[in-house]
Order: C-alpha cells, then sequence, then structure tokens
C-alpha cells in the first residue's frame, strides 16, 4: 500500500496542472488535497507529510503549505497532533459529504486591513455553534467571487456571511444564487442592490466626517486623500471627509487626490504608485499638512514612504487611516485610524446566520445593523506643522 507521500506523489502534478491557474497556489493545493480525501485516495487517520516535504512534492514555499493546511483544519477536514504530525480527520468524509456543518466566510482580503479580526472572530463563534469554517479570499474580483460561491453551493454549506466585491459591486444573481439554493447569506460592510439580506454594515460616511473632524480639530486646513480604488464606497467616505472640511470653509482640491485602480487591493502592485503620488502632491508649492486614507495597509505603505522622504509624524505631516479596533501590528498601533469593531461582527454574522438556520429569521430578511465607529489617535495626529518644507527628493 502505497504512503501518503507516495500516493501524492502519483496525483498532485498532473492534476495541479489541469487547476485554475488564476487560483493562488494554497488555495489549489487545499483543493487537490481535499479531492484526494473526498475520493478516497487519503483515508481517514492517514498521516499526512510534513510541510517540508509537501512543500517539495508541490514545488511550494513552506509558508503556501501552511495557508493550504490552515484551510483544512478550519473546515475540520485534518488535525494537527502535538509532537506527531496532521492526520485526515476521522470525520473528514462526512463533513465533506453533507457539509451542512460548515459556515463560509468570503473576503477580499486574508492578511491585511480589518480582515484578520473578521476572520478570527468568525471561525471562534463557528467553533462555539460546532460548526466547522471555510474561508474564500476573493481579490475583491466579482468572477472569482462567482466561482467561489458555486463551489459553496456544490459544497452545500450551511451558511455563507460575505464582503462582497466592490470593484465593479457585486451583481445580484451571485448572491441570489445561494438564496435560492437554501443557504443563508450576511452581507457584511455594505450591501448589495437588489438583495434582501441582513447587513452588518460599516458607517462610512461617518468614518470619513470622523477623520475630517479629527484633522480639522487640529487646524489643518490642507488635506489629502488616498484610496486603494474608487468605489461607490469611496464616494461615502469622500462625502463625510468633505462635509467636515467645508464646516470650515474648506475643500478637498483633486490634485491633492490618489485613487488605485479598479480591482483587486494589492498593496504590492500599489507600493510604487503610492510613492510617486506622494512625490508629486506633496512637493506642490502649497502641499498638503494632512493625509487621509481609507484603509490602513495603505496608511502603512504611506508612513513608511514618508518616512523614507524624511518627513516625521505628526511634526513634519499628520495621517489617519481606517481600520480595526483591534491594532496588530506594532506599526498599526503608532497611526491614527477611524476604526470599528470586526470582532463583534464576526460573531454578530455567525450568530445571525444560525438564526437563519433554525428558522428564527426568515432568509430574505432586511435586519440591518451599522457598526460604530470612533477615532484612534495614535502617534500621527498631532496641529498643523510652524513651517512647511518640501520632502527630499
Amino acid at each position: 500500500m502505497l504512503s501518503a507521500s507516495e500516493f501524492l506523489e502519483t496525483t498532485a502534478l498532473s492534476d495541479d496542472r489541469e487547476s485554475n491557474s488564476s487560483r493562488a497556489k494554497y488555495e489549489r493545493i487545499q483543493e487537490h488535497l481535499k479531492k484526494q480525501i473526498l475520493e478516497g485516495g487519503l483515508p481517514p487517520g492517514t498521516a499526512l507529510p510534513s510541510e517540508q516535504q509537501l512543500a517539495t512534492l508541490f514545488e511550494s514555499a513552506r509558508s503556501t503549505i501552511r495557508q493550504a493546511m490552515g484551510m483544512l483544519e478550519r473546515e475540520g477536514l485534518v488535525s494537527r497532533v502535538q509532537g506527531k504530525g496532521t492526520f485526515v480527520h476521522e470525520n473528514a468524509n462526512q463533513r465533506l459529504a453533507s457539509g451542512l456543518d460548515i459556515l463560509a466566510l468570503v473576503i477580499p482580503e486574508v492578511f491585511s486591513g480589518y480582515y484578520p479580526s473578521l476572520q478570527h472572530s468568525f471561525e471562534e463563534s463557528s467553533s462555539q455553534t460546532q460548526n466547522q469554517m471555510l474561508v474564500c479570499c476573493t481579490r475583491n474580483n466579482i468572477d472569482k467571487q462567482g466561482n467561489a460561491i458555486l463551489q459553496l453551493i456544490d459544497n452545500q454549506v450551511g451558511g455563507v456571511a460575505i464582503v462582497p466585491a466592490s470593484t465593479p459591486p457585486t451583481p445580484a444573481y451571485q448572491i441570489r444564487q445561494l438564496q435560492k439554493a437554501g443557504i443563508p447569506v450576511v452581507l457584511c460592510h455594505r450591501p448589495v442592490e437588489g438583495i434582501t439580506a441582513p447587513l452588518l454594515g460599516l458607517p462610512f460616511q461617518q468614518i470619513g466626517g470622523l477623520a475630517g473632524d479629527a484633522l480639522v480639530k487640529q487646524g489643518h486646513r490642507r488635506v489629502s486623500f488616498f484610496a486603494p480604488h474608487c468605489t461607490q464606497t469611496t464616494d461615502l467616505y469622500l462625502e463625510g471627509f468633505r462635509k467636515a472640511l467645508a464646516n470650515v470653509n474648506c475643500e478637498l482640491a483633486a490634485e491633492h487626490c490618489y485613487f488605485g485602480a479598479d480591482g483587486a487591493i494589492d498593496m504590492q502592485e500599489l507600493d510604487n504608485e503610492i510613492e510617486v503620488a506622494l512625490q508629486r502632491i506633496l512637493n506642490q508649492p502649497d502641499r498638503p499638512t494632512a493625509i487621509f486614507t481609507s484603509f490602513d495597509s495603505m496608511a502603512e505603505r504611506i508612513y513608511l514612504h514618508l518616512t523614507r522622504m524624511g518627513l516625521r509624524m505628526p511634526d513634519d505631516i499628520s495621517l489617519i487611516g481606517v481600520g480595526d479596533q483591534i491594532r496588530h501590528s506594532v506599526l498599526q498601533q503608532q497611526i491614527a485610524s477611524v476604526t470599528v469593531n470586526e470582532t463583534q461582527l464576526g460573531h454578530r454574522a455567525v450568530e445571525l446566520l444560525n438564526q437563519m438556520r433554525s428558522g428564527e429569521l426568515p432568509i430574505e430578511t432586511s435586519a440591518t445593523s451599522i457598526m460604530p465607529a470612533e477615532v484612534y489617535t495614535g502617534m500621527t495626529l498631532g496641529p498643523v506643522p510652524e513651517m512647511i518644507k518640501p520632502p527630499n527628493q
């Protein structure tokens, strides 16, 4: 009988060539292993190869394997035993066959912004109600989101919480497919036009207003706005931000704004554009004294670029972003931000899904909760500097 390593070696390469190359490598590996479990090639109790062995087998980095195995563990398909290794869970086949005890979280990003807290709280609440958790990352792409939804329907998941892709806006038919299949849906952060489902929304206009008020109170009158891309959400941020500026008879100049391209929020790809935009904006004669950006991950990039340009925060310029109340990194703890409680949102999403599954709430219900927002002052928010110097070239 072949060992798990020998069996996977006979299947991995051919199957991987047939995989959809547009998907992330860790997702393709996770799907491949799931397929082998479902088809009986990796029966319950099988000891899986080590991360290093799998990395060699799939020609991947260990971090990629770790992501794939983490997804399988969250789905309840594998279990890790300290000091012994990772094994196919004894109930893996039943869980794959029914899928009914799995709750899915569909989000544009996995590791950035407020999404880590949303994932953690969703997983925590899922486990407390004896549900497994599945995470689908869409990269803010509606086609990838549509494919993920079809897979969730095929796997008969018990419920889906989704942060809808925004560029372009998520079409109603994608969400309607889930509801027609009898799968409850909770919309997170923003609504989907034409869909009646519980909404755990963010107060985008209020967030923009809070950021504007915070800067205005510090005396800032020339400000800049950075966004990963231009969406309906961005428009709401700007509406609140401009109202706060209008209260002191100020306007947001078009030449002081930057918007990334539509699609995925990929800070790595946007990095060069952010640097060029900062150089352009901050070398203007009447340069802004503060920057508001609609995403904490972008705020981190801006912070690093400003530091390389020789600017100190808040002595030379102020910076405020938007993110989660839990400041995960040391850098986030430095940056001022308008924050929301993503932990509370994740817990509430699971609660609503289970209420719909039990029949306590209908699947198509218009229950709406808007999460509160508050300002985290951090270390990058201060008064207007006395002398404005152009940044180093």
